[in-house]
């Protein structure tokens, strides 16, 4: 951040879409611990600070009435972290655009930070609608985007609103800087060899990923649901398992691709299989292209976890989107947490270069503590995942031009 912000109303846009429980209390903080450096540094040079954020999706669960539920998406569930995090009170404002934001932005002083209401109650947000861009715009004096979970999305608060302040006046925080030097450290010049891990449940979500990565990486790992739709397309019985049927001649075309440029693409050689989609399920280890046809698999085997763990541990390079096998379910984890912990032997111990991508593979580095050994975790699946598939975000492009 290059701005001189003394004495100036700064707009931050920040990610602060966290998760709550029942009592609306937050339980995991890491997208408010990202953003602090931010806040901390403009709040040290002098400005006041007004945060904007989406929480949830509320446009998509309104009431029968067709009214906002305000309670369960209210940024106000956020101020208690945040004003315990800032160590001083934050105010909050009960609207985005409104009244109630425009006096409390007005009487907000140097060194006071001020939290707007829940950016998507206006239609206009997701619409990306000028109008409520400029809104938000004339109330202040400077505009910084740090919220790089949203980076990818073409919203009010996140990429337009950039348009109404010429180039002196808009930066990254931060956070997004941090995002995309890391990303880059992937893309460009990386050390290698570079190995990556994509998992999850479809081919069709990574599509573009994995013709990107086979462009420039040596090894890539595939796990998750995905998987069987390779091991289908090889000729291999996959029983019950998520398959794409019709991304069969694509997985082969993949596969010619990856294996024409010597890219080495690693599929799980057994599974942890189950009788039923169920954490009670019956369970066996089998060979991944020899599943009976009532069973499916549901997490890499332990075959499958020795080779994997072969080829990250001796990779200069990691990027890691998406899980292994059914991660929120405890008998079919198991294949994540040991990739995370390679990964993380990798990076402590050789020096390995890694990157972590993707809600699952983020929750899995969090759950075991080790996010303080790897290189760097993003807070943003979506837009890391459109940032490596070489998308331009708009978010990105608003600041830069």
């Amino acid at each position: 951040m290059k701005l001189k912000v003394k004495n100036k109303k700064v707009l931050v846009r920040v990610d602060f879409n966290v998760p709550l429980n029942s009592d609306f209390e937050v339980t995991d903080d890491t997208r408010i611990t990202a953003a602090l450096p931010t806040i901390k540094k403009l709040l040290e040079d002098g400005a006041a600070v007004v945060l904007c954020s989406h929480l949830g999706r509320p446009q998509k669960k309104l009431k029968e009435d067709g009214s906002i539920n305000v309670e369960r998406f209210t940024l106000k569930h956020i101020i208690p972290t945040l004003s315990k995090k800032l160590e001083r009170e934050v105010q909050f404002a009960e609207d985005t655009i409104g009244p109630k934001s425009t006096a409390a932005i007005k009487a907000l002083q140097p060194g006071e930070v001020l939290l707007l209401e829940n950016t998507r109650f206006e239609k206009g947000e997701s619409k990306g609608d000028d109008k409520m861009a400029h809104d938000l715009a004339q109330r202040v004096d400077l505009y910084v985007n740090d919220a790089f979970g949203t980076a990818h999305r073409a919203h009010a608060s996140t990429a337009v609103v950039a348009n109404f302040f010429l180039p002196k006046e808009k930066s990254f925080g931060f956070l997004i800087e941090k995002e995309i030097e890391n990303a880059n450290k992937v893309l460009n010049n990386p050390a290698r060899p570079l190995t990556a891990i994509v998992g999850g449940a479809k081919v069709s979500d990574k599509i573009l990923l994995l013709e990107r990565l086979i462009d420039f990486a040596n090894n890539i790992i595939i796990g998750g649901g995905m998987a069987y739709t390779f091991v289908k397309a090889q000729g291999g019985n996959v029983g019950n398992s998520l398959v794409e049927n019709d991304r069969l001649e694509l997985a082969l075309k993949l596969l010619a691709k990856a294996k024409k440029k010597g890219v080495d693409i690693h599929l799980p050689t057994d599974s942890i299989i189950a009788d039923q989609f169920s954490n009670e399920a019956k369970i066996l280890t089998m060979e991944s292209n020899n599943i009976p046809n009532d069973w499916m698999g549901l997490d890499i085997g332990p075959e499958a976890q020795a080779k994997f763990i072969d080829v990250i541990e001796n990779s200069a390079t990691i990027l890691w989107n998406g899980p292994m096998g059914v991660f929120e379910m405890s008998n079919f984890s198991n294949g994540t947490k040991v990739i995370a912990q390679a990964v993380a032997k990798a990076t402590a111990e050789n020096g390995a270069f890694s990157l972590i991508g993707g809600g699952d593979s983020v929750a899995a580095i969090n759950q075991l503590e080790l996010a303080n050994q790897v290189s760097f975790v993003s807070t943003g699946g979506g837009a890391m995942l459109e940032y490596l598939e070489g998308k331009a975000l708009p978010g990105i492009k608003a600041i830069t031009g």
